[in-house]
């Protein structure tokens, strides 16, 4: 290899060395990685930022703010609530997540459907206390193996087919690489769900560790016509929510304290809860209940347009001493009390009952002018939005699907492309409001952006300077001329590439090297073109090598180590099985 070859392949391990042994962030490792090449002129400018005009980038900026979109109206979280249940176990949570998330990843792009679920498990997690690091990677690893399974589930697969009809070799159909793909699947599954519990750490959420914090007491109604009415408390997950407690049931008149976990839920329950605020936030979004407070619908806009506020009550406050029913709060101030935290001590009070004091902070639902009216005012002592925590806009969320559902088929059919799709898609999802101009911004996670378009510009360094290709032949020259040999060195190679730049990258490197075996062994090509596809789609052992693991690695929480721990025997396992079953799929 050249000096500028072999300058690449150092700082690519150096690169990944620090992501083992530090907690540097990993967009600023794989920056200045780019960087240090692009300042010593190993790769031009134009080579090493490349990636920040990838379409792939794009693409998931813009799946984003489709996800944005589902979220924020809710429809994930009420469609997905039946087939989500309410397990107790990981390995049952795990069950339930990852059978229909394969299946989904092969009819629909696996990156999108990570990218729409991600906030839909997060919240799950949490409701099921189930840590978050148990069900994150199993769900990028299940949208993996389903996209093998089809031609449309995984760009890679659509990146060789493209590379195929340009070498004149025909292309492929919608289930060529099913009879492998399949297969290949249901063997990961059954790794995931029988060693996943075992190997992926669990992780506490971030309540569960916090001490002396406020503790609100708010009052939610079951809505007829919702999905709660007639479940039991702990059908309806509403039992062991982390960070919350549910004190007491209104029933009529009647008062049901120490609610068991097999009461039935009617409509118009009025249900007490007690705990965190972000807790009592994550309630809001639950389909079935709403702010008990009758109040909170005389409010002049949508309780999508309103913010949750957090109020300290002064000493000078006018409604001190007062119930919040009798001090008229909403005709006051135009916000609506939804809960109420006091110096610790649990409230056993129905919201409009609660006596105002001095240093009662107040959870309000207000209109977005409210926090600037009131900032300095001499009624509340401190002021403050809490951000991320919009109610859910419901009436648009069939909008939102309808929008989603569109995309994936316009991108599925090839009347679009994919970055075409999702574009237009993401702007239908703010025209049409589904999701807010702020909401969309928030949820964009730069940080992710910047690791990827990074990572392109690694990929592109090795591939330029001529590493990759010599790594690639430096391997197959010790896989001799059987062509079993040679197709499990091509799947290795092409394994080993994808955990180092991306699996499309990888693909497009390996595609003419495979092709060259083939034909230098006079064997049909296809078994060393599924050996692309699906080498280059084996990147369980590093969050680099797929942009569903880039996905989920900061809000999981994993260290680099754990996607070691975790996927590498995945990755293994898959080579060994692949090497069987491609030739008996395809023979030479």
């Amino acid at each position: 290899m050249s000096p500028d070859a072999w300058f690449s392949v150092v700082i690519v391990v150096v690169v990944f060395l620090l992501f083992a042994l530090t907690n540097i962030p990993a967009y600023l490792v794989i920056l200045a990685g780019v960087t240090l090449l692009v300042v010593s002129g190993v790769v031009p400018a134009s080579v090493g930022l490349s990636g920040f005009s990838n379409e792939g980038m794009f693409t998931i900026a813009a799946l984003f703010v489709v996800a944005a979109g589902l979220q924020q109206t809710g429809i994930l979280s009420s469609t997905l609530q039946p087939l989500l249940g309410n397990p107790r176990r990981a390995v049952s949570a795990q069950t339930r997540l990852a059978l229909p998330v394969a299946i989904g990843s092969a009819f629909l792009n696996n990156t999108p459907i990570v990218a729409m679920l991600m906030p839909v498990v997060n919240d799950w997690s949490k409701r099921i206390q189930v840590a978050a690091s148990q069900l994150l990677m199993p769900l990028s690893y299940a949208a993996i193996l389903g996209g093998m399974c089809t031609l449309i589930g995984t760009s890679t697969n659509l990146v060789v087919h493209g590379m195929m009809i340009d070498s004149g070799l025909g292309g492929m159909k919608m289930f060529d690489v099913t009879r492998v793909g399949l297969p290949l699947a249901l063997i990961g599954l059954a790794y995931i769900l029988v060693f996943g519990r075992l190997l992926l750490r669990k992780r506490h959420h971030a309540l569960a560790s916090m001490v002396d914090v406020r503790e609100y007491t708010i009052e939610l109604v079951v809505e007829s016509g919702g999905t709660l009415a007639g479940s039991t408390i702990s059908d309806a997950g509403l039992r062991h929510l982390p960070g919350v407690y549910l004190m007491e049931i209104h029933r009529r008149g009647h008062v049901l304290p120490a609610v068991s976990p097999n009461e039935t839920l009617d409509v118009d329950d009025q249900l007490i809860f007690v705990g965190l605020v972000d807790s009592l936030v994550d309630l809001q979004r639950i389909p079935g209940l709403r702010p008990a407070t009758e109040q909170l619908f005389k409010l002049d806009r949508p309780r999508s347009e309103r913010w949750f506020v957090e109020a300290v009550i002064s000493h000078s406050c006018p409604i001190l001493g007062q119930t919040i029913r009798d001090s008229r709060f909403r005709n006051r101030y135009n916000a609506v009390v939804i809960g109420v935290a006091r110096h610790g001590e649990r409230i056993r009070k129905r919201i409009g009952d609660i006596v105002l004091h001095r240093g009662d902070v107040l959870l309000l639902e207000a209109l977005p002018s409210f926090v600037e009216q009131q900032r300095n005012s001499t009624d509340f002592y401190l002021v403050s939005r809490i951000e991320g925590a919009s109610a859910p806009r419901r009436d648009r969320g069939w909008v939102a699907l309808g929008i989603t559902i569109a995309m994936v088929v316009v991108a599925a059919t090839g009347l679009l492309s994919m970055l075409q799709s999702a574009l237009a898609a993401a702007a239908l999802m703010l025209v049409t409001r589904c999701c807010s101009e702020e909401g969309a911004r928030r949820r964009v996670d730069w940080q992710l952006l910047i690791t990827i378009a990074a990572a392109f510009g690694l990929g592109n360094a090795l591939t330029v300077t001529g590493a990759a290709s010599a790594l690639a032949e430096a391997l197959l020259f010790y896989t001799g001329s059987t062509p079993t040999m040679a197709l499990a060195g091509m799947y290795l190679i092409t394994m080993v590439l994808s955990s180092l730049i991306t699996n499309n990258a990888t693909a497009v490197v390996v595609f003419p090297i495979a092709v060259a075996t083939a034909g230098q062994l006079g064997v049909d090509y296809m078994p060393f073109v599924m050996a692309v596809i699906f080498g280059s789609s084996s990147s369980f052992a590093t969050p680099l090598g797929y942009q569903t693991n880039l996905m989920v690695w900061g809000p999981g929480g994993y260290r680099f180590l754990d996607f070691v721990r975790f996927g590498l025997p995945l990755s293994l396992i898959l080579w060994g099985a692949a090497t069987w079953i491609i030739p008996r799929a395809w023979p030479f």
